[in-house]
């Protein structure tokens, strides 16, 4: 008998054990190629633009680790051919509260020229993986200003977080999951034309008064947004007007198609809860804004416009992640991420 509790006790601790060095990544991963703010190190990288610059142009899989830092600049558009994964210094893998790599740039489109030449990160490839990277915009109010520019297919994002203001998630082109990260913004900040991509178990933080979507489907295309069992907050040091003049989105494209289900708001919205683009320009004749279980005390006087759907269960049941990124994510995404 004693011998027995010995070996159950014993395992328990071991599988414990297991589930700790699973939830921690402190050391680059075999093969990874290193970057380490104020390296001296032969063979390690200061920068992560010069890391990316060494990775051959080929369809091999590589891999990026970064230590702990903050890195400023833009990153140079990610086009490299094979397969590449980016992994942030975490002790918990499980969630983007444990960050310590940011990657920071201040560049309004007003300037670059276009949204995605604002990008900090600019992803610009296919079978792209990014892994606890806080990824920021800090130009602020009066441009768009983008944090991530996505237009890569098989893109996976996962406990990350990407901070702005306006127009901070450019999901413009191509198939993407971004799973338990942290978005932060006021205006549009999570927007494109041609993205399909899926929101799942991550915290939407608002930090002014404006619109979290603004699809810009121009067609009755393929695009489309589905955001299933986020939490949606008030941002931390938000103005102090945002309250009440939040929406879940308005439509960029008359096309627009957003669904949201099983979200949690505790952001008072706006009773409205979706928008017109503008008055006079309303955009709404073709879209589907459509929503599912959106529980919490912020949607508790909703009042919703005659152009917003209500779904029923059965309807809810046919908006998955496959509805948005294809029947073959299992084969790409990354399920310990899904809630």
């Amino acid at each position: 008998m004693v011998k027995a509790f010995f070996l159950i006790a014993v395992s328990c601790v071991l599988a414990f054990g297991d589930f700790v060095l699973a939830a921690s990544r402190t050391s680059p991963p075999s093969g990874a190629i290193i970057v380490r703010a104020g390296t001296t190190t032969s063979g390690e990288f200061s920068t992560i633009n010069a890391a990316l610059a060494s990775l051959p142009n080929d369809s091999s899989a590589r891999s990026i680790f970064i230590f702990p830092g903050t890195y400023s600049g833009q990153v140079t558009s990610i086009t490299r051919p094979g397969p590449l994964t980016i992994y942030g210094y975490t002790t918990d893998t499980n969630s983007y509260t444990a960050n310590v790599v940011t990657i920071t740039a201040g560049v309004p489109a007003s300037t670059a020229g276009s949204n995605d030449a604002s990008g900090t990160i600019r992803i610009h490839k296919n079978d792209f993986k990014m892994y606890n990277v806080n990824v920021k915009n800090s130009f602020g109010q009066g441009s768009q200003a983008i944090a991530i520019s996505n237009y890569g297919s098989r893109a996976g994002l996962y406990a990350c977080g990407f901070y702005g203001f306006q127009d901070t998630l450019y999901s413009n082109q191509g198939t993407q999951v971004y799973l338990k990260g942290y978005i932060e913004g006021a205006v549009d900040f999570i927007f494109g034309r041609l993205g399909q991509a899926y929101f799942g178990g991550n915290t939407i933080a608002v930090s002014s008064k404006g619109w979290i979507t603004a699809s810009g489907r121009e067609a009755d295309n393929a695009a489309i947004y589905v955001l299933n069992a986020n939490k949606i907050i008030l941002a931390p040091n938000a103005a102090s007007n945002t309250a009440g003049n939040v929406y879940l989105g308005r439509p960029w494209g008359a096309f627009a198609k957003v669904i949201y289900t099983n979200n949690v708001v505790t952001l008072p919205l706006n009773p409205a809860i979706w928008s017109v683009w503008n008055t006079g320009d309303e955009r709404t004749s073709d879209i589907l804004f459509a929503e599912y279980n959106t529980t919490g005390s912020g949607v508790a006087n909703a009042q919703r416009p005659s152009f917003a759907t209500v779904l029923s269960q059965s309807q809810a049941n046919g908006y998955t992640i496959a509805t948005a990124v294809g029947s073959d994510w299992a084969s790409w995404v990354d399920s310990a991420y899904l809630v």
